[in-house]
C-alpha cells in the first residue's frame, strides 16, 4: 500500500516537473514612448515611405537590432495585413538616436517585418530615435487599420528584447480632385484719339496711347500693329520710318514712327509696367528710336504671363514740302495668343 502511494507521489511529481519545464520565463520589456509612424501615402497598395519616430526608455544598453512588425491587431498572435509587402525596402538615411551613426542595414528575412541590424554597435541610444524606410508596399485594403509592433534588441539577431511599443496606422480612400482652366488672353486698349498737335518744321508732334496684355498660353502672345502712315484727304503723306532698327526723331524731315519706350528726344512715353514678362520688340524697344511698319510685332511674351501695360509713343515731323492738310491714320493693334 505504501509502495503504491509512493509511486503515485513520484508520478505526480514527475508530471509537475514536466509542466513547469515546458514554459519559459517572459522578459519584461519597458514601453517605448513618444511613438509615431508617418507614411508618405495612405493609398492602399501604394509603394511609399514609412518614418518611425520613438524614444526608448532604456538608454544604458546598446541596441543592435530593431524590428517593426506589421500586424492586423495590436496584441496577440500577429497576422500580416493582406498586401503589406516589405519587398525590397531601403533606408532613406541612416537611423538617428540608436547609437552608431552609420553601418545600419536592412534585413528582409521576416515577412511582414521591417528590420534593421548593426552587429558592432556598442554606443547607447540617446534622445529621440528615427528610422525611415523607402519602397514599402501598403496593405491592399482601403480604410484598413493595422499596427506596427516595435521592439529593440541588444543583439543583432532580434532575440534579446529591450523595449517595445505599438503604433496604429491606416490606409485611406483616395480623393480625385479635378479642375479645368480655359485658355485666356486679356488685351485692352480703349478706343482713343491721339492728337499730335500742329506740326512744324522746327518741332516734333508727340502723343501716347496705352494697352495691356496677359495670357495663360504656354507660348505667350504677340501684339502687332496694322495700318497706314499719316495721310491727308488731299493726298499728302508723312513718310513712315521703315529702317530696320528705326531712326531718331529729326525735325525738318518727313517722319512718322512709334516705340514703346520712355524717351527724352522728344520727351514722350513711359517704360513698360506690370509683373508680367512681356516686353517691346526689336525696332520698338530702344529709347529715342522710332519706327513704323504695318504688320510688325511691337510687343510680345514668350510664355504664360501676368499683365503688362505698354505705352505707345507716337512722333511726327514734317519738312518744308509737306502739303498742308489734316493728317490722320487708324492703327489697329492685334494681340494673338500662342497656345
Amino acid at each position: 500500500m505504501i509502495k503504491k502511494l509512493l509511486e503515485k507521489i513520484t508520478a505526480a511529481t514527475a508530471i509537475f516537473a514536466f509542466v513547469v519545464s515546458s514554459y519559459s520565463v517572459p522578459v519584461s520589456a519597458a514601453q517605448i514612448t513618444d511613438r509615431s509612424v508617418t507614411i508618405g501615402s495612405s493609398v492602399a497598395s501604394a509603394e511609399t515611405d514609412y518614418s518611425f519616430t520613438f524614444t526608448v526608455p532604456t538608454t544604458g544598453t546598446a541596441i543592435q537590432s530593431v524590428e517593426f512588425e506589421a500586424c492586423t491587431t495590436a496584441s496577440g498572435a500577429c497576422t500580416t495585413p493582406t498586401g503589406f509587402n516589405t519587398g525590397t525596402p531601403t533606408l532613406a538615411s541612416q537611423p538617428t538616436g540608436l547609437g552608431a551613426a552609420s553601418g545600419w542595414t536592412i534585413n528582409t528575412a521576416a515577412a511582414g517585418s521591417l528590420r534593421i541590424t548593426h552587429l558592432t554597435n556598442t554606443t547607447n541610444p540617446s534622445g529621440s530615435q528615427t528610422v525611415v524606410f523607402d519602397n514599402v508596399i501598403n496593405p491592399s485594403a482601403t480604410n484598413a487599420t493595422y499596427f506596427f509592433r516595435t521592439t529593440t534588441y541588444s543583439d543583432a539577431a532580434w532575440t534579446t528584447a529591450i523595449d517595445t511599443g505599438t503604433n496604429a496606422t491606416s490606409t485611406a480612400g483616395e480623393a480625385t480632385v479635378t479642375a479645368s482652366v480655359d485658355e485666356t488672353l486679356t488685351f485692352t486698349m480703349a478706343a482713343t484719339t491721339v492728337p499730335l498737335g500742329v506740326l512744324s518744321t522746327s518741332s516734333t508732334g508727340t502723343g501716347t496711347s496705352n494697352m495691356t496684355a496677359a495670357t495663360n498660353a504656354q507660348s505667350g502672345y504677340a501684339i502687332t500693329v496694322n495700318g497706314s502712315t499719316l495721310q491727308s484727304t488731299g493726298g499728302g503723306t508723312i513718310d513712315a520710318i521703315t529702317a530696320g532698327s528705326g531712326s531718331a526723331s529729326t525735325t525738318d524731315s518727313s517722319q512718322f514712327g512709334i516705340n514703346l519706350m520712355s524717351n527724352s528726344t522728344p520727351t514722350v512715353g513711359t517704360a513698360t509696367s506690370g509683373s508680367g514678362s512681356g516686353a517691346p520688340q526689336t525696332g520698338y524697344d530702344t529709347a529715342d528710336t522710332f519706327k513704323y511698319v504695318t504688320g510688325d510685332i511691337v510687343a510680345a511674351a514668350s510664355n504664360a504671363t501676368n499683365s503688362n501695360t505698354y505705352t505707345v509713343s507716337y512722333i511726327a515731323n514734317i519738312n518744308g514740302t509737306t502739303p498742308a492738310g489734316s493728317y490722320t491714320t487708324i492703327l489697329n493693334y492685334i494681340a494673338t495668343a500662342n497656345f
